[in-house]
């Protein structure tokens, strides 16, 4: 921390902080008047307005219609454009429809003709083949989602080690796995609040510890029943949680020492470089999952296998894998995919690309600190890669409990509806911030003085 910020931190004046967040809702409403036109017609058929409820949750209580997006820049039907940090929640960490992308699809869709075939193309082998140079698994297999991916991976699990119970940390994510939503209380597990429908209590499925936290890990493990520690290598979805030193290593150790699988699921955590953490730490895990961005913005996922455990499966008489058991499904590795995860992978998301998006991403990081430093504010930032995002703690995080601690509601809401009314959109449910190949210096340093603007009234 630097010797402006060990001076003493700024507070903030609640009251001051509401009649802000009522100041940049009235200007939220006068700039986007045709998206509330669209937002309300929609309700009639729409469940909650949107075609996918998530959709609702940007500040200013109602969403952005889109218009257009290329590169790292959106337009909403209002004609207003942003400098696109969000990219979808990391869907688009390719950037918008970009054109080697473009070309693919539509070679597959228009020129070749066919999607969704239930036949292979030769363009799987080498999406396998490339996703085994990047993260070292040998053996792969695609999905439609990343959640998908991760709840085919849970069952390989616990048809290898025929054992019942997944293990997690605690405010993790994992997509909407049923598994995943299970939290550490003062009074032992619970279900994540706001879990909906869940078909059994998580606690009968599921042991959960705290990310960092070997001895809660060593302890859940030792029972002696869990199929596979589902992880992301640092939490993401919850602020970033960056691992302890040793940690990753140790909990490597324990997984093998209790014989439960490990999963790293890299669906976020791909940030950190061309073959994720899995590959810039130097971790082995038995099984990877990934998802969202692969393709480009098509809906793709993937799994992949040590040798060992994918000739385990293939000769198990007792997992059917082709029919009945429970992994696949009709649209999962469709040629359009397929050709849209070769096309952004080799052409796209390429080595040489997460370099220039780790540099953006540092210099993004630099700015928020900066901004913190100068008006003492009691916040910290991380990076993980190309992905960067500030919570409102004086240090980072050390485990999901203290990052779940560490929100603030009126806080969120007034940082997004700042930037977001001046061109600037970040991901509406946490304050994270990715860069892809498009994303420019110039564009982090416009981060950086709506960011410093967003302080200077806010602790005035």
């Amino acid at each position: 921390m630097s010797e402006l910020a060990a001076t003493g931190p700024s507070t903030v004046d609640r009251h001051h902080l509401i009649e802000l967040i009522k100041r940049e809702r009235s200007l939220y409403r006068a700039n986007f008047p045709a998206s509330w036109e669209a937002f309300s017609a929609a309700g009639q058929h729409l469940l909650g307005g949107v075609p996918m409820t998530w959709m609702r949750m940007w500040s200013g209580g109602y969403p952005l219609y889109f218009a257009a997006a290329s590169g790292a820049r959106l337009i909403d039907i209002d004609g207003n454009e942003f400098i696109d940090f969000c990219l979808g929640d990391t869907g688009a960490m390719a950037g918008h429809s970009p054109v080697a992308v473009q070309e693919a699809i539509s070679r597959r869709y228009g020129e070749a003709g066919g999607a969704t075939t239930m036949l292979p193309t030769q363009d799987a082998a080498w999406v396998g083949a490339e996703l085994a140079r990047r993260f070292g698994m040998q053996v792969w297999s695609f999905t439609l989602t990343a959640t998908d991916a991760n709840r085919w991976a849970i069952r390989l699990a616990r048809q290898i080690t025929r054992r019942p119970k997944i293990l997690v940390f605690s405010y993790c994510y994992h997509g909407s796995v049923d598994e995943s939503f299970i939290v550490m209380t003062p009074d032992g597990p619970r279900t994540r609040p706001g879990n909906v429908g869940a078909p059994v209590d998580p606690s009968q499925t599921t042991r959960v510890a705290e990310f960092n936290d070997l001895g809660g890990l060593e302890r859940e493990l030792s029972h002696g029943d869990v199929a596979a520690v589902l992880m992301e290598p640092a939490l993401t979805n919850i602020g970033i949680v960056l691992p302890e030193p040793g940690y990753l290593d140790a909990v490597r150790a324990l997984t093998r020492q209790y014989g439960s699988l490990l999963i790293n699921d890299e669906t976020h955590t791909f940030s950190a470089g061309p073959g994720g953490c899995t590959a810039a730490w130097g971790l082995q895990p038995d099984i990877v999952t990934i998802g969202k961005s692969i393709a480009g913005g098509i809906p793709a996922g993937a799994f992949g296998l040590t040798p060992e455990l994918a000739e385990f499966i293939l000769n198990d008489s007792d997992a059917d894998i082709e029919d009945t058991g429970g992994v696949g499904g009709t649209l999962a590795g469709n040629a359009l995919s397929v050709a849209a995860m070769r096309a952004t992978l080799e052409e796209v998301l390429t080595d040489e690309a997460f370099e220039g998006m780790i540099e953006v991403a540092t210099r993004f990081a630099a700015g928020v600190q900066g901004v913190l430093d100068l008006h003492r504010v009691p916040w910290s930032v991380v990076q993980l890669g190309a992905r960067v995002e500030y919570r409102f703690s004086p240090e980072p995080p050390h485990t999901g409990g203290q990052s779940a601690a560490a929100a603030d509601a009126r806080l969120d809401e007034y940082m997004h509806l700042y930037t977001i009314n001046r061109g600037v959109l970040m991901t509406p449910f946490h304050n994270m911030a990715l860069m892809c190949p498009a994303t420019t210096e110039a564009d982090a340093d416009s981060h950086a003085a709506v960011f410093a603007a967003a302080v200077e009234d806010l602790v005035v």
